[in-house]
């Protein structure tokens, strides 16, 4: 890893070095917070949690072959050096941040209410198809998370595509000063973390902090149909490219043609011409995200072709409208996370699957104040839409449901008060041939069902 020496690690987290004079100059071979995954050569960095310490692993990761520690105790009579700081997450962020300054590499921050792991896997194939790209894997979006991305890194990579995820003020400054974003992809303004937002004025600010270390020659990619980022016009002299469905964006598609679970064919334009392209996922939501995807591979000098191969196979990840088909049922595994938005978004995918078409729903969380009326709201628009069926579990989906009655009142409707009691019932509710949607917050552990119905 490029300047990683143990002298250079100690310098760039303002560490105490402790050890021999001979491995200051250690150059390490990776940054893991997991014993686990401890490769030969590798540093660890013990970092203290609510449930576990890392300090605890240190002798198992040095076992395994950690070359040193980063630790916030002192470590007596160690055969291995170390480096002491006050913070280990601290650390690991200014590590970060030292390291990727060092490799001057483009990065590409996907930040946004809903939409940014479609958007940052869509951008990725995109920028794929002429780079070596790296990209965030899994949720690995945090004060953590993008660390540990940047990490992976390495000279021969090209080009880097992080997601950005946060849930407060001040977060997202943190972020864009580890990143140090070169473009910046706001997918959209939406309802979720209001519990610290409070607003999507809230949101939008806390959002826009993703500006505040974009480099100077950057590029600002907006979801130009969104009222909240239609309205910024420049930020530090740089004027953003647009994205949507009107045509008064700098880039946009027309000619939408549902193709059931197979995708949305349409026809995208930009100041370099026009293409028809098949973004491979059902949902006017895809062609948003393929849209900016498309304006980040103008950037980077993509042709026309580029980009639509790039979107073209585009592959979905597990727990994101990730779509099964288990002999039994069709699948649409999207239970990785949900709020307002998206949910809305995946109900109205659900419409275009075949025979009968079954919403199976939790709870969304951290919607604030609000959080009962918003699941009343997303019921009532379920029962607007051509589906047949919604059986969802959860405190808060109890609104949800009561929503879909009142909107619908012969639309099949069954909740239960918890996930367990719900998979108890669910597959005498279910028939051969059914279109299944699967939906909730992570938190309500709703892969469990996923993996009951593939069975």
């Amino acid at each position: 890893m490029k300047n990683l020496t143990l002298k250079n690690i100690a310098g760039a987290c303002g560490g105490q070095y402790v050890g021999t004079e001979a491995m200051k100059n250690f150059c390490i071979t990776a940054v893991t917070t997991d014993s686990r995954s401890v490769e030969e050569g590798s540093l660890f960095v013990a970092i203290p949690g609510e449930r576990v310490d890392g300090h605890s692993y240190i002798k198992k990761a040095v076992q395994a072959g950690a070359a040193a520690v980063l630790s916030e105790r002192e470590l007596p009579e160690t055969s291995f050096p170390y480096i002491r700081v006050e913070s280990s997450l601290q650390a690991v962020k200014d590590l970060a941040e030292f390291y990727l300054a060092g490799l001057s590499i483009p990065v590409v921050g996907i930040a946004g209410s809903v939409g940014k792991t479609s958007t940052k896997e869509m951008t990725a194939s995109v920028l794929g198809q002429k780079y070596r790209v790296l990209k965030t894997e899994g949720n690995f979006n945090n004060e953590l998370g993008l660390p540990l991305t940047i990490f992976r890194l390495r000279e021969e990579d090209q080009i880097a595509v992080l997601e950005m995820g946060i849930s407060d003020f001040g977060e997202m400054h943190r972020l864009s000063k580890i990143a140090r974003p070169e473009t910046c992809i706001l997918t959209n303004i939406g309802w979720c973390h209001l519990e610290n937002l409070k607003t999507r004025d809230g949101i939008l600010k806390a959002k826009s902090e993703i500006f505040d270390f974009m480099r100077p020659e950057g590029h600002i990619i907006l979801n130009g149909d969104d009222d909240k980022l239609s309205a910024i016009h420049e930020v530090r002299g740089i004027r953003p490219r647009t994205y949507g469905l009107n045509s008064s964006n700098d880039v946009w598609a027309d000619e939408l043609e549902p193709l059931g679970l197979q995708g949305t064919s349409c026809r995208i334009h930009t100041p370099e011409g026009s293409f028809h392209v098949r973004i491979p996922k059902p949902g006017e939501h895809m062609v948003y995200n393929g849209l900016a995807a498309a304006s980040a591979g103008l950037y980077y000098g993509l042709t026309l072709e580029e980009i639509r191969a790039g979107l073209e196979s585009y592959e979905t990840i597990s727990g994101r409208f990730r779509i099964l088909e288990t002999g039994k049922y069709t699948l649409i595994d999207d239970c990785y996370n949900a709020n307002p938005v998206s949910m809305k978004a995946s109900l109205q995918a659900l419409q275009d699957g075949k025979n009968r078409r079954v919403a199976v729903l939790g709870d969304m969380g951290e919607l604030g104040e609000q959080e009962r009326e918003l699941h009343r709201q997303v019921g009532a628009y379920a029962g607007t839409l051509s589906i047949d069926a919604i059986y969802c579990a959860g405190p808060l989906s109890e609104e949800l449901a009561a929503g879909a009655r009142e909107t619908a009142p012969e639309l099949e409707v069954r909740w239960y008060p918890s996930r367990d009691q719900l998979m108890v019932e669910l597959s005498k509710l279910l028939r051969e041939g059914d279109t299944i949607l699967v939906k909730a917050s992570h938190y309500m552990g709703f892969d469990k069902i996923v993996n009951m119905l593939q069975v």
